[in-house]
């Protein structure tokens, strides 16, 4: 069952959806993957039937499993290439022309600092291409906006963003945010990848202006990765989990009592996953360069 439970990754919701049922929930089909080694999972909802059962837009949501977080180069380059690859499946991503990535959150905030963190890692070239066509024209125009949050700004992120994009018009915008997951081990150590667009904050309860297609008139990719566990969310799973069945879900979620789990060292894990999606998703733009080049070009 549900009981309100805040969950922002597609799969967990098709887990929460069947239940003990591995059958097929009707309107949403799925198929497991791997990528340079790395479990992926996609989630298609088909219909309106699909997305009543999962709560989410009709589209593509692709999750990739890290195991471990990555730390030495190398395999910050394989995730990174792993996350480039899981772009490239979305049909909605145009092979040319410009784009812009916004990063939501905070940068105060540890946990939610991601989106800002991986766009200071990502390879901007609009300003490049624009100013020596002559030796940049092969390159992507690319520009980055860390949109920051009203209590800093004085404005909603997507008004900014939408803005931005009416001053740019690119062909497309990609959203990176912090999510939240239902199971702790996926905490900083998973990514998805969807393109219905994004409601930033949807996940802790805090729901702003929604960045999609329908509001902006371009698509919207959401890349996000999950850095916190919503407690109750937390505690219900772990009461089912024992067998509990009779119990008031609503303890949970009295007024003032929003609680959010996040590792003890987000801090440095933050830090390695914005690079991570920093270089997957210039890797991913930048058809022609590999992601060490990619690494060069911003180090």
């Amino acid at each position: 069952m549900n009981y309100g439970r805040k969950i922002d990754l597609a799969l967990e919701a098709r887990e929460l959806a069947q239940g003990g049922d591995a059958g097929r929930l009707p309107g949403v089909r799925s198929q497991e993957d791997r990528l340079f080694g790395l479990p992926l999972t996609q989630v298609e909802i088909l219909d309106q039937r699909g997305a009543q059962a999962l709560g989410r837009p009709v589209g593509h949501y692709l999750t990739l499993d890290l195991p471990q977080l990555p730390r030495q180069r190398e395999e910050i380059l394989e995730a990174a290439r792993a996350v480039a690859a899981m772009l490239e499946r979305l049909p909605s991503l145009p092979k040319t022309g410009p784009v812009l990535v916004a990063g939501l959150g905070n940068r105060r905030v540890t946990p939610d600092a991601i989106g800002p963190k991986a766009t200071d890692a990502l390879l901007v070239t609009r300003h490049l291409v624009q100013t020596l066509p002559a030796q940049f024209s092969a390159l992507r125009p690319v520009s980055a906006l860390a949109a920051g949050v009203t209590g800093t700004t004085g404005m909603e992120s997507g008004e900014l963003i939408h803005a931005v994009v009416q001053q740019l018009n690119p062909g497309c915008l990609i959203a990176v945010d912090a999510l939240a997951a239902r199971r702790q081990e996926r905490v900083c150590r998973t990514v998805q990848v969807s393109d219905t667009g994004i409601v930033p904050g949807s996940g802790v309860g805090n729901a702003r202006m929604a960045l999609d297609e329908d509001s902006l008139g371009i698509p919207v990719i959401a890349v996000g990765i999950p850095t916190v566990v919503d407690a109750a969310t937390l505690c219900l799973d772990l009461l089912e989990e024992a067998g509990e069945r009779d119990f008031d879900p609503g303890i949970f979620r009295q007024e003032g009592a929003e609680w959010f789990v996040t590792p003890r060292n987000v801090d440095s894990e933050v830090d390695i996953l914005a690079r991570v999606l920093g270089l997957g998703i210039s890797t991913a733009l930048h058809e022609d360069l590999s992601v060490e080049e990619v690494e060069a070009w911003t180090s």
